[in-house]
């Protein structure tokens, strides 16, 4: 499921680029996908909204398996 992660995540990495962050895959553990915020969305008052609106809804459309994403 990890390199499925890897992909999707290659697919919203330019949006967030384009606002000057980024964000890395840490782990995936039965279902539970780990990332790392990292530049401006990093401490981003919308961080938890880009995680969980965003990451998170097109991490579970892509991947049906995926059960949360959570910022480590």
């Amino acid at each position: 499921m990890r390199d499925e992660v890897e992909a999707a995540l290659a697919q919203i990495r330019p949006a967030l680029q384009a606002d000057g962050g980024d964000v890395e895959l840490v782990d995936v553990t039965e279902g539970v996908v780990k990332l790392k915020l990292k530049g401006a969305c990093n401490g981003c008052p919308m961080a938890a909204i880009t995680l969980k609106s965003g990451i998170e809804r097109v991490l579970k459309q892509q991947i049906p398996e995926v059960k949360e994403v959570i910022a480590v």
